[in-house]
């Protein structure tokens, strides 16, 4: 059983005094449970339109597209937003976070849609997911606070929160530097692995397409298998040579007690690391100059003697 098929699939849409435009043609595309494929293409070739169709946000004009071997057709709009809310995940390459919410509560909001023992332990869940991805020491820390990675790691913890079926990546790495970008696609596999997840990612690097396992280009709306060499899936060595080399993690501290924050809550005050004291920039300034103070005092004692 396939996880999502598309069949012929074609868009069109009318613009206001044009004629119809045809975005998408004949598109064929099957996604397996635990499958990793890649789709290249430029702009304009009609990436944004197919990745709103794979993650049913639209329906398309002509063809089919089925979840689970059922036509998405069938299904009512609610039952469409229910069934991507829980089995569809997104990653962007803007990151897309609320400016005036923590990273916790930045995780947490996909859960506030959940049922029974997932809602109410929405605060733990997301706890655990951001500690997954390396930022359980920035659960406060709001956006503007956050690197760009660090933000992105948000992003997909908030993508995966409630265990997709599907991860639909679009241009991910867009935003980041290329070890940054490395990390974070390396984070996407190894998450998507664990929960066998399908992934589709959406890019123009042939770099981050070639960790995939099938690779499809879509040029001017017609999808098409790619059949290059420099598009063979990387080997695990390649992918270990390619990954950044990670500095020793060093422990981060925060003056005042970290208080789990609780999603909408008036009273609550975000806790963020604060800037060194003035005491403790003076002692680092002193312990810095300690050489030269040394050298300077043997050649006075040298002048006097």
């Amino acid at each position: 059983m396939s996880l999502l098929h598309l069949e012929d699939v074609t868009r069109t849409v009318i613009p206001a005094d044009q004629p119809a435009l045809t975005i998408l043609s004949g598109v064929n595309l099957t996604v397996e449970p635990g499958d990793h494929v890649s789709i290249v293409g430029r702009s304009g070739s009609g990436k944004s339109t197919l990745l709103n169709l794979l993650g049913l946000l639209d329906l398309p004009t002509s063809g089919v597209i089925s979840f689970d071997d059922r036509p998405v057709k069938s299904y009512s709009g609610a039952r469409r937003d229910r069934l991507r809310g829980a089995s569809i995940g997104f990653v962007f390459q803007q990151f897309n976070l609320l400016a005036g919410r923590t990273a916790l509560e930045n995780v947490t909001m996909p859960l506030l849609y959940s049922s029974g023992r997932t809602f109410w332990r929405r605060k733990k869940i997301a706890a655990e997911m951001l500690e997954l991805v390396g930022l359980g020491h920035r659960m406060n820390s709001m956006p503007d606070r956050l690197s760009g990675g660090e933000q992105q790691r948000v992003a997909i913890a908030r993508s995966l929160v409630r265990g997709p079926r599907l991860i639909l990546a679009d241009e991910p790495t867009g935003a980041l530097d290329l070890d940054t970008g490395q990390s974070v696609m390396e984070l996407i596999d190894e998450v998507a692995e664990r929960t066998g997840a399908a992934q589709v990612v959406i890019t123009h690097d042939p770099m981050i397409a070639r960790r995939a396992r099938r690779h499809f280009r879509l040029d001017r709306g017609i999808l098409t298998p790619v059949d290059d060499p420099a598009f063979e899936p990387l080997t695990r060595r390649e992918m270990r040579e390619m990954a950044p080399v990670e500095s020793s993690p060093v422990a981060a501290s925060e003056d005042g007690e970290r208080e789990v924050i609780e999603l909408f809550r008036v009273e609550t005050e975000a806790g963020e690391p604060e800037a060194p004291s003035e005491t403790a920039a003076s002692a680092e300034a002193e312990t810095e100059a300690t050489p030269e103070t040394e050298t300077e005092t043997r050649r006075t004692e040298g002048t006097d003697a």
